[in-house]
Formats: structure tokens, sequence, C-alpha cells
């Protein structure tokens, strides 16, 4: 069930917009993007939550981690949830989690496809990186 502007006019906070987001997706998708969220919030508690780029082909947005910059977004597809990271080329990934946007010269994303696991520990570094890369510019 997609999401409506009158679900989204009930409140504008961005957790409510990425509850309502999650709950009206309840395939693979939500459940990725929920595991992904815990996943964040685990590793930094202190990370802040909005959501951009509202509009009327997309009147939920996008979720939007950040601390100290921009960390990830979490765009939802009909066939994946792409995971980018905007200064994703300055980070080591040891464990190959990046799989998209490999040829720019800042971002790499991670297209997560139905049936496919996330590996949490390696999920986890990637985030704390970026958010220790963010601290350091």
């Amino acid at each position: 069930m997609p999401v409506t502007s009158a679900d989204l006019a009930s409140d504008d906070s961005a957790t409510a917009l990425i509850d309502a987001r999650i709950a009206a997706l309840p395939d693979w998708r939500g459940a990725v993007l929920a595991q992904v969220r815990r996943l964040i919030h685990a590793a930094l508690p202190e990370v802040y939550e909005d959501v951009k780029w509202r509009k009327p082909s997309n009147p939920a947005g996008v979720p939007v981690w950040s601390l100290g910059g921009i960390l990830c977004t979490g765009e939802l597809y009909k066939d994946k949830v792409k995971l980018t990271f905007p200064r994703g080329a300055a980070l080591l990934d040891p464990t190959g989690l990046f799989n998209a946007s490999l040829d720019g010269n800042a971002r790499r994303a991670i297209d997560v496809r139905e049936g496919a696991a996330i590996d949490p520990a390696a999920f986890t570094a990637l985030v704390q990186a970026a958010a220790a890369a963010n601290h350091a510019a």
C-alpha cells in the first residue's frame, strides 16, 4: 500500500515519515529498510534521521541518515533497496558491500535485492567509517 499525502500530513517528523514508509511496505523492501535503520541506530545512536526529496511523484521522499553530513540514503525501488553513501569512494570496504555506483568519484551504493542478506558487522563498520569520514572533513 503506497504512502499517501494524508498519511504524510498527519505527522511530518522524519521518524514518523520513515515509520510510515516501512509500514506501507509489508514486503521484503520494508524488512530491508527496517533492518538497515536498526543497524544504523545501533552503530551510531546519535544519528539524525531526515526525509529529503519529497515531491508529487515520491511523496514519501527518501530516508536519510546523517551525522556530521549525510552518511547514507535509503531509496526504494520495485526490485531493490539502494543504500547510497555520498562519500563512499573514500571509505574502505574490505568485505565488498558496495556493488553499485562504483564508477563515480565520490559516491558508492549497495543495491539490496530480494533474498539478499546484509552482513550486519560489515554494514555497521561501513556506517561508522562514513561518520568518521564526515567528522574528519
